[in-house]
């Protein structure tokens, strides 16, 4: 088969044929239709110091995928030969404490698909069945090619009830931006993003943002203003890692206010702690998906809200062949689309 290989430590990949990798009795081998280029992609594709230190190789990478099944090991249930199906890629343990409490997405001995063994950049996938998901209703497959990342907007939007709540998101990234629109689908009053990116703002207001804020040239307590806010915001979303972005959210949340914390800082930074105390805010660090309620949540939002869906499918911005996948990931480096999807059915 082909696929995206990195045979040992340092920068690029080879497009190259390996062999197609075998299933297990609990196993299910998928023949990938569509991958999306992640930022983690981007890491290992560089090999900086963050790839160096985390990613095992040899690998094939790539961890957000959309397939068709075409085998399945005798212990695997409920999945059929010709399911459309994306993956969980946080393969876990099954035996520490929290996977068998049913806390999956929290193992402690979590290896990544396409950093810790080989994933998605390929024509053929092996995963376990319990990490496969079947889309039983229509699904585009880019859509589901991008489930991994969609996911995470989903498990950080959902960390916290935003009924009724007024939402600030900081970070317009594709993340991001999927974590705009779901809050509005779930019903938050307003929801304001922010960026320093003039086209990611852009962006933010097509995903329903009531203001999209370039946090160089406007305040946020004059956005709070404008908007008729009184007290500030109740929930927030820190998408970024930026170094300014949680000091400026907490800086502009209500008393009691809630914090789900996605976007992974590149270094340590200071923030008011005193304020956190004094203002009894509640921090909370999202990693992944929770398995599988997140999924459970994702498919059915798509199933029922038209608006979502097509707001979801307009983040893909570029799609590329398999074949030519260094212009697909240039792409993603500009920093400037939303995601980009390879078509591995054109190696």
């Amino acid at each position: 088969m082909k696929a995206l290989f990195k045979p040992a430590p340092g920068a690029g990949f080879e497009f190259t044929d390996r062999p197609e990798p075998e299933p297990g009795p609990a196993d299910v081998k998928i023949r990938v239709l569509r991958t999306g280029i992640c930022g983690t992609d981007l890491h290992i594709r560089r090999w900086d110091d963050w790839a160096a230190s985390n990613i095992r190789a040899p690998l094939v990478a790539g961890h957000e995928f959309a397939g068709e099944v075409v085998e399945v090991g005798p212990l695997v249930h409920d999945i059929e030969v010709g399911d459309l199906v994306s993956g969980e890629g946080h393969i876990v343990c099954g035996m520490c404490r929290n996977c068998r409490a049913g806390r999956r997405q929290m193992c402690i001995r979590t290896l990544g698909l396409g950093l810790h063994r080989d994933g998605a950049f390929a024509e053929y996938v092996v995963l376990p069945g319990e990490n496969v998901w079947v889309h039983h209703a229509p699904v585009d497959p880019e859509v589901a090619a991008i489930f991994d990342p969609f996911g995470n907007a989903v498990h950080t939007a959902l960390s916290f009830s935003v009924v009724g709540e007024d939402v600030l998101v900081t970070g317009c990234g594709p993340i991001g931006l999927m974590s705009i629109a779901v809050a509005r689908h779930v019903g938050a009053r307003f929801v304001v993003a922010t960026d320093v990116s003039p086209t990611r703002l852009a962006l933010a207001e097509r995903m329903g943002a009531d203001a999209a804020v370039d946090v160089r040239a406007e305040d946020l307590h004059e956005v709070q203003r404008r908007l008729g806010m009184r007290e500030g915001f109740d929930v927030g979303f820190e998408m970024s890692g930026a170094p300014a972005a949680l000091p400026q959210m907490i800086d502009n949340m209500n008393h009691g206010g809630r914090i789900a914390l996605l976007g992974l800082p590149s270094e340590p930074f200071a923030i008011d702690w005193g304020k956190v105390v004094t203002h009894m805010l509640t921090l909370k660090g999202v990693y992944g998906r929770e398995m599988f309620e997140t999924w459970n949540s994702m498919s059915a939002m798509l199933q029922t809200g038209d608006v979502l869906r097509e707001r979801v499918a307009s983040i893909i911005s570029d799609r590329f062949p398999a074949r030519e996948w260094r212009a697909g990931f240039d792409a993603a480096e500009s920093g400037g689309v939303g995601k980009v999807i390879l078509d591995w059915t054109e190696v």
